[in-house]
């Protein structure tokens, strides 16, 4: 008989993403070529000026700083140009900073040369070490028994929480000293450490590692996985297990939320939204080689983001002082935040077994135990009530927000209160709330402790509110869009903990009417109401969205660094920071404003690697800060430096070249070499939760009093367009349109890189990547454990996950007074951005409910 007839609608059932040849990315790479005046043109006492006194504080710029601003046309959308001959409007002088460089190891990187921890020759001897980790938990350490183990072939040692040294201890954290280097009577998670062996070959490590007998009881409370059993059981970062630590803080702006509900004729809506975890997947997994010196000392060489944490917790487990133990990273293979504080624990084991034997040890995790015991990004769960006036002539309006906020922050509390404390600070999102009530505090679990990752807590609170502002939006019956557009932030306004948003600073509604504009958001609109007209199985939906994050770190004394500078009578610098390089391009951005401070090509700059002992006390590279602190910092050693050169420099005449004034300063015994360093000025960082906020005269909360949490903001909007197989639930990423407000940015290529990629891994986290723990939703899971702890399991964004079309942009005609050469941090902000893709698939299911359900 003849096949039957399939009506045009219905055949779209019958197509396969994988028989759909996947399309080449296509896309364009916008940004204006400008250089424009930072913090680094303030005079000290001005309203932006930096945390440095005295006359070294601001310095007259060179002649070859002068700023550069062009028209807005874009350059190039894939320039190439040499490191040693960046372009440049003017032929006369190295322009450097604004240029579209390559990063400086991105050849290295690409044929695969790049030498990271692991490929670091090691000494003749080095031992192989491998943990010895808990397989259940939370439970009693009955008995630990390693005698089989330290007889098998190859092991040099096993080492125990007896083992340490009696004068170290064996407690260590960022925040709270609540977690052990190794286990003595109890293990709270799977995975948790209980002790090192050191072998000849890793393969040994790790059979004799198998061989130690652990023998359990069970543990006097009962497990607790997930937000919900941990709310159940009242088990919360409450200051109880962490030397009153607390992590239940509040927030809260404007009227009273309660006085605010009572209002005639509002529309409230009520609800609950969760969001999952997140794997870092660096590349590299943790890795460390431990050296022991030959005083007794150790050096340590790290794939860490926080050489000065390796460093300090190393020498208090250990009871070695700092100035004996060096921690280095040459460079990381990834971060994400995963970096920051977990690499300390391996690190820590690691160095207790080459303490011990007196020989060189190093540890690399297998995959599935680096993700099994390294934590990731936190879940969160938010119950909220929302409010809104329906559209009497002036648009729809906000009334009220009041929100709770649960993560589960795991075993012990790491980083997960700052991680919170962010969450509240951003959980506003972009919009003016009339009254606001935000409260968050972090769950104790028996899962591994959860710890930064990009953006550390603000796409979190992001997520919640843009959810909240879609289901007010569905309750009113009206686009999210006309509700976002109706109560926007505007200049002069508050934000909820106290800043106040100044003239030119506040850009997200000009972002998000250009890129309406510019990526034809209305008439694409129109193109995917006819193409789900005309397909019943699949649909496409599109959705913007905006962001605005906070740069800084929140606690006041972190926002510094320092740099070293030596110049070279051959013209050549090389640079020393507090930062670390884990493929961002931050070394390269540095040598950018050392090679423009002096006048020379970017190719006649160098950072060797981050260390403990040229630069000490360095605060981890996070918080999007890297430059702003690093870049800072070296221009101030530099511009130290060419003072020095000033008198040498009026002598030989303008047109000598920077080797000869070296040379010639270096006869007149002159010093060429100058530590650097920066802090932000106290009026613009720090806020202290633990203060009572103030009363304003209208008896409203004053947050000032707490402090000001944030420098500036990253800004931007993204829109996606996306299709999904309704049958399957298979989507893919038709186009994505990126605006991002960077000021004036150092290098757009590496910029526009960490947009891409930020954007594509916030699609991830909201569509493909998806944790499965051993509890109560998951019960073939073994308790406790990590099902999915491999890309096998746990699906990463891949090539056809990529959107087909990504244009990304950055905002012309903007600057940014508050940071180094008028640039704005990039890592992070991006990030939730990705999150647009989930809004996309929410509208295209929502056109399948009407299409399907007529809902």
């Amino acid at each position: 008989p003849p096949p039957p007839v399939v009506a045009a609608a219905e055949a779209s059932a019958g197509t396969s993403w994988l028989s759909v040849p996947k399309p080449h990315c296509t896309g364009q790479q916008r940004y204006p070529y400008a250089s424009l005046p930072g913090v680094e043109s303030q005079a000290p006492g001005s309203e932006h000026s930096w945390g440095i006194e005295g006359d070294r504080a601001i310095l007259p710029p060179q002649p070859y700083e002068a700023h550069v601003a062009t028209d807005a046309a874009p350059h190039p959308p894939v320039p190439s140009p040499s490191l040693s001959h960046p372009p440049g409007p003017s032929p006369s002088r190295v322009r450097a900073v604004g240029e579209p460089l390559p990063h400086a190891a991105g050849l290295l990187h690409t044929t695969g040369e790049a030498e990271y921890t692991d490929d670091a020759g090691a000494p003749p001897g080095t031992l192989h070490g491998w943990l010895i980790r808990a397989e259940q938990a939370p439970a009693l350490l009955a008995s630990v028994d390693a005698a089989a183990a330290r007889q098998a072939p190859g092991v040099a040692g096993v080492f125990l929480h007896g083992d340490l040294p009696g004068n170290g201890i064996n407690s260590m954290g960022p925040i709270a000293k609540d977690e052990l280097c190794f286990a003595v009577k109890e293990v709270l998670y799977v995975g948790q450490v209980i002790g090192i062996v050191a072998a000849s070959t890793a393969e040994q490590a790790r059979h004799a590692s198998s061989l130690v007998s652990v023998s359990y009881a069970p543990h006097p409370s009962p497990p607790v996985y997930t937000i919900d059993a941990a709310i159940a059981s009242r088990s919360f970062f409450d200051g109880s297990t962490t030397g009153g630590i607390s992590t239940d803080h509040q927030i809260e702006a404007g009227v009273v939320v309660e006085e605010a509900l009572k209002e005639e004729g509002l529309v409230v809506v009520q609800g609950e939204f969760r969001m999952g975890g997140q794997e870092h997947f660096y590349l590299e997994p943790m890795t460390t080689l431990v050296m022991p010196t030959d005083d007794g000392g150790l050096s340590i060489l790290c794939s860490t983001q926080a050489v000065d944490k390796t460093q300090k917790l190393i020498c208090r487990v250990l009871g070695l002082p700092a100035a004996k133990v060096v921690a280095k990273c040459r460079r990381m293979g990834g971060g994400f935040g995963g970096k920051e504080t977990r690499t300390v624990f391996p690190a820590a084991a690691a160095a207790a077994a080459a303490h011990a034997l007196n020989l060189p040890v190093r540890l690399c995790l297998r995959r599935d135990v680096d993700m099994g015991m390294s934590g990731g990004r936190h879940p969160f769960v938010a119950k909220y009530t929302a409010a809104a006036r329906p559209d009497t002539g002036e648009g729809p309006k906000l009334a009220a927000f009041k929100v709770q906020l649960y993560s589960n922050g795991g075993a012990t509390l790491d980083l997960s209160g700052p991680v919170m404390d962010r969450a509240l600070l951003h959980v506003d999102g972009c919009y003016k709330w009339p009254a606001f009530s935000a409260r968050g505090i972090v769950c104790r679990t028996h899962t591994p402790p959860n710890t930064a990752f990009r953006g550390f807590g603000g796409p979190q609170g992001q997520l919640v509110v843009e959810a909240v502002l879609e289901h007010l939006a569905s309750a009113l019956a009206i686009p999210v869009d006309t509700l976002r557009a109706s109560n926007w932030y505007k200049e002069g306004d508050a934000l909820p903990f106290g800043t106040v948003l100044q003239p030119g600073e506040w850009r997200v509604p000009l972002a998000y009417t250009q890129l309406q504009q510019q990526a034809d958001v209305a008439g694409r609109r129109a193109a995917i109401d006819k193409f789900n007209a005309t397909h019943t199985w699949r649909k496409r939906g599109l959705a913007l969205l905006p962001t605005k994050f906070g740069i800084n770190f929140t606690a006041k004394f972190m926002n510094q660094g320092g740099a070293l500078v030596h110049v070279y009578t051959d013209g050549t610098v090389l640079i020393t920071h507090g930062g670390t390089e884990m493929g961002q391009g931050l070394h390269t951005k540095v040598c950018q404003v050392a090679a423009r401070a002096f006048g020379i090509p970017v190719s006649s700059c160098h950072v060797a690697e981050s260390a403990s002992d040229k630069v000490p006390n360095a605060q981890p590279t996070a918080a999007s800060a890297g430059t702003d602190m690093y870049g800072m910092a070296t221009l101030d050693a530099c511009r130290q430096i060419l003072k020095r050169l000033a008198p040498v420099r009026a002598r030989l005449g303008p047109a000598a070249p920077f080797a000869q004034l070296c040379l010639s300063a270096w006869l007149d015994r002159v010093d060429l070499s100058a530590h650097g360093f920066f802090a932000i000025t106290d009026q613009r960082c720090g806020f202290d939760w633990d203060k009572p906020p103030g009363r304003n005269a209208d008896g409203t909360p004053d947050q000032t009093v707490r402090g000001h949490p944030f420098n500036y903001f990253t800004q931007g909007v993204a829109a996606a367009e996306v299709e999904i197989d309704v049958l399957t639930g298979d989507h893919s990423i038709l186009r994505a349109d990126i605006l991002v407000d960077l000021g004036s940015s150092i290098n757009p290529a590496l910029d526009i890189g960490q947009i891409e990629g930020a954007f594509v891994q916030g699609a991830g986290w909201t569509t493909t990547e998806e944790l499965l723990w051993g509890d109560e939703a998951h019960p073939w899971v073994r308790p406790g454990r990590l099902f999915n702890a491999g890309p096998g399991g746990y699906k990463l964004p891949a090539f056809n996950d990529a959107p087909a079309e990504l244009n990304v942009r950055l905002l012309s005609g903007v600057d940014n007074k508050v940071a180094v050469h008028s640039s704005k941090a990039v890592g992070e902000p991006p990030f939730f951005l990705g999150a647009s893709v989930f809004f996309a698939l929410k509208d295209a299911l929502a056109a399948a409910r009407q299409s399907h359900m007529n809902l």
